[in-house]
């Protein structure tokens, strides 16, 4: 493991990666820092359709700076030649790096361990699984499609606090307040398709899309669920393009993907008020004992926003 220093520029070039979720499939949202001598001299992040890739990016920046100082990067450099640009790892090594940090091994077999191999081949010294577990949220859609060949999936939920999404009369604008429902916008930006219910469809016509200044380009495909489970959009739930699908309802369409142990993350947030008698967040999950609820969710990050509080879970 690296010191302290290596964790904090890990963390750096984490943060960085999460810039370009949503925006790389097929290609891991990767991020990268270059240091020398204390000092960032170069950072960069995979750009829209997945190149150039982090590295490049970060190389271009540091220029000769980056002769003798230190990368870091969130996942394992690419070894693998590409009609699109050449490969990480030769850009590193052409550069003259003279360490390179990497979170991650590349589950790519094209890659995975060629890239540190070559690496250390040419005399760079690398150091491995530093800030593992940020790099692997940050990356969680390509790692899913790679382990699963599916996107990873997010429900979203916004209840009050008895767990209603509506009143028995179906009102549900607003539950949430302002900040709550911004920040539900900037989940979408960072999603490639985002799913309702035929039914949610119907009554509400959701308009889907991100209502942030400056984020309004990156609204994702729209994707509606029927009764039948055909989505409204060629392919199916494993084949969709793109690594991140929010779902965002209704209750039986939520149900359903928890039915089926296709949810990764859940976002709830939730109001302070009290409906009573309204509609319930979820239909049926296929729950036969309180045993079986019990450990399935753990807790990744919690805030306030506003009067709304979100929780923020990671399938166990």
């Amino acid at each position: 493991m690296g010191d302290l220093n290596d964790s904090r520029w890990m963390a750096a070039a984490c943060a960085l990666s999460e810039r370009a979720r949503g925006r790389t499939a097929p290609n891991p949202n990767v991020g990268c820092v270059i240091v020398s001598k204390g000092r960032v001299v170069g950072r960069g992040w995979t750009q829209p359709g997945g190149r150039p890739h982090a590295e490049a990016a970060a190389l271009a920046q540091a220029g000769e700076k980056s002769r003798g100082a230190t990368v870091y990067v969130t996942l394992e450099p690419c070894a693998h030649q590409s009609d699109r640009g050449p490969a990480c790892s030769d850009l590193l090594i052409a550069a003259g790096v003279a360490r390179v940090v990497i979170a991650l091994e590349d589950p790519d077999p094209r890659t995975n361990g060629a890239g540190a191999a070559r690496l250390r081949e040419a005399g760079i010294e690398v150091t491995e699984r530093v800030g593992t577990p940020a790099a692997r949220q940050a990356m969680a859609g390509f790692l899913t499609r790679q382990a699963k060949g599916r996107p990873h999936v997010t429900l979203k939920l916004a209840t009050s606090l008895d767990g209603r999404i509506a009143l028995a009369s179906g009102e549900s604008r607003w539950i949430t307040g302002a900040a709550a429902r911004a920040h539900a916008h900037l989940e979408r930006a960072r999603h490639e398709s985002i799913l309702v219910g035929r039914g949610t469809w119907d009554m509400d016509s959701p308009a889907l899309d991100v209502r942030l200044r400056g984020l309004e380009a990156r609204s994702p495909r729209r994707l509606v669920l029927s009764a039948s489970g055909e989505v409204r959009s060629p392919g199916d739930i494993a084949h969709l393009e793109g690594d991140h699908l929010l779902v965002e309802g209704g209750a039986e369409t939520a149900a359903s993907f928890l039915r089926a142990g296709l949810i990764d993350r859940l976002l709830l947030y939730r109001a302070p008020i009290l409906i009573g008698s309204g509609k319930a967040a979820l239909g049926d999950i296929g729950m036969g004992s309180l045993a079986e609820a019990h450990g399935r969710w753990r807790l990744t990050d919690e805030r306030q926003l506003g009067s709304d509080r979100l929780e923020v879970y990671a399938a166990q």
